[in-house]
């Protein structure tokens, strides 16, 4: 999945709206962990939570775009960078998923939501969003097939 829309979030109902109650706030905590990132597009650099950082394989929080993209599935990569890029030419909201190769072999799903602003002038703006790691890996079809031999 790989959507973008010219629209921000600020044209939804209000935010309070949507504010989940503290079981809802377990609920989401029990599927999945989150955190967020902020891209500088002025200097090119995205700062990651340790979080995401860590899952992404990053030893530092602050990237370029290639170095956040580089362990996500080799199907998605492009797409995920086009995105990218066209969020950077144009204010938008924007959302992917897509899945992280983990040394240990195993896939890890990842789902990110983001929003760019602050575009009017040229090599300007930043971006804002956040990851969503559900508490689950995938296995590789190789390990699937070995665990079934």
């Amino acid at each position: 999945m790989f959507k973008i829309a010219t629209t921000g979030l600020s044209s939804l109902p209000d935010a309070d709206s949507f504010a989940l109650g503290e079981s809802g706030q377990k609920l989401l905590n029990q599927f999945c962990f989150s955190d967020e990132w902020a891209g500088n597009l002025s200097s090119g650099l995205f700062r990651l939570g340790e979080t995401a950082a860590a899952m992404h394989g990053l030893r530092q929080p602050e990237c370029g775009l290639l170095n956040l993209v580089r362990c996500y599935d080799n199907a998605d990569r492009d797409h995920v960078f086009r995105l990218f890029e066209q969020a950077a030419t144009t204010s938008s909201s924007f959302c992917f998923s897509t899945t992280i190769m983990l040394t240990s072999g195993q896939k890890q799903p990842v789902f990110c939501i983001g929003e760019s602003s602050g575009l009017a002038q040229r090599y300007s703006g930043s971006m804002l969003g956040v990851f969503f790691f559900p508490r689950f890996q995938l296995e590789t079809k190789g390990r699937i097939f070995s665990h079934h031999s």
